[in-house]
């Protein structure tokens, strides 16, 4: 996993742990996950399409924006 044994990683959590103290390190863990989920559902999911109605003046202004 990167190049980093069993020492390094207890070292690196040694160090998170004396940094943020230990009843916080679940809220840390919870919102590392939750960025982790959305980050692979947005990249999983298909794109939204804005069905949102146009103003008339609008859509001829992209017809003749798309024709040129």
């Amino acid at each position: 996993m990167f190049g980093l044994g069993s020492q390094e990683l207890f070292f690196i959590l040694l160090i998170v742990i004396l940094i943020y103290g230990g009843p916080r390190l679940p809220q840390i863990g919870k919102g590392i996950g939750e960025a982790i989920r959305n980050f692979k559902k947005a990249f999983n999911d298909p794109p939204e399409v804005d069905v949102t109605p146009k103003k008339d003046g609008e859509e001829k202004k992209e017809v003749k924006e798309e024709k040129k």
